[in-house]
């Protein structure tokens, strides 16, 4: 596991909520994140699978054990639904932000829904509802959640971070839901940087990741070209790490020079 220098910098002290924290991506910005806290510092981790969000508890403390003491706490919870945005709320409140410098929110779960089929086939509205539900709808209801639950105040730094993709500027055929959800939550956090100036925010394209989402695309997707785009950067090695990508958005947090509301993408760092 890659991790990062804290011997000059640091997040502060800090309540950090990740969702999709389980595997993959998420999982890797969680053990990097918990290199840059400050001790007394906390996580929660939000996922689906309490095994998994188990075993990275474990990692993270590990990771960490004679350098500081931190909290963490997993929170299964399905973010497709009401009950598991409040759910992860609730657990955000009983952490008192009076005690802390920042709280930062990355929202990274999200789904690729089919890529099998073209936008032409998608006649019912339940099911690009589903899609939306767990990608867009939900995504805004829990950052709401938490910026109303941890207000403004001096000392106080509030961070909101989307993982979003290419995919949010570029149309790719057989992507109808995939890139029309990362286009909507890019205009969300657009618009959330122009209402809430004190809150730095920042959607986030990590590139081409070498996981189980990066499977799905090269064998699923419907159109031919992107099918055989996706299997050439894998057969050739151009897939990135999720370490890789981590340490540069780790670095950006750290800088704070950013643009609040802006997509940054791996490639231009």
């Amino acid at each position: 596991m890659e991790t990062i220098s804290q011997e000059h910098r640091n997040l502060g002290r800090a309540l950090c909520i990740i969702t999709g924290a389980s595997k993959g991506y998420g999982r890797t910005l969680t053990l990097q994140l918990s290199c840059l806290l400050k001790s007394r510092s906390v996580l929660i981790l939000v996922a689906r699978t309490a095994d998994q969000l188990n075993k990275v508890k474990e990692d993270i403390m590990a990771l960490n054990k004679g350098h500081k003491k931190l909290f963490v706490r997993c929170v299964q919870a399905d973010l497709e639904k009401t009950d598991g945005v409040q759910k992860t709320i609730r657990a955000a409140k009983e952490t008192s932000s009076s005690k802390m410098d920042h709280v930062l929110l990355i929202n990274n779960a999200a789904s690729l829904g089919d890529v099998s089929r073209l936008a032409s086939s998608f006649t019912d509205p339940a099911e690009v509802n589903r899609y939306l539900s767990l990608n867009v709808s939900c995504v805004l209801s829990l950052t709401a959640g938490v910026l109303q639950a941890f207000p403004h105040r001096a000392g106080l730094q509030r961070t909101v971070v989307n993982i979003t993709s290419l995919c949010a500027l570029k149309a790719l055929p057989s992507w109808v839901l995939y890139c029309t959800g990362k286009a909507a939550r890019d205009m969300m956090f657009r618009v959330l940087a122009e209402e809430e100036p004190d809150v730095r925010v920042l959607s986030y394209a990590p590139g081409p990741l070498d996981t189980d989402m990066q499977v799905q695309a090269r064998c699923f997707s419907g159109d031919l070209k992107i099918r055989q785009s996706f299997s050439s950067m894998f057969s050739e090695g151009a897939l990135l790490s999720c370490e890789e990508s981590g340490a540069k958005l780790m670095k950006l947090l750290l800088d704070n020079e950013y643009q609040s509301g802006a997509h940054i993408d791996f490639y231009e760092l």
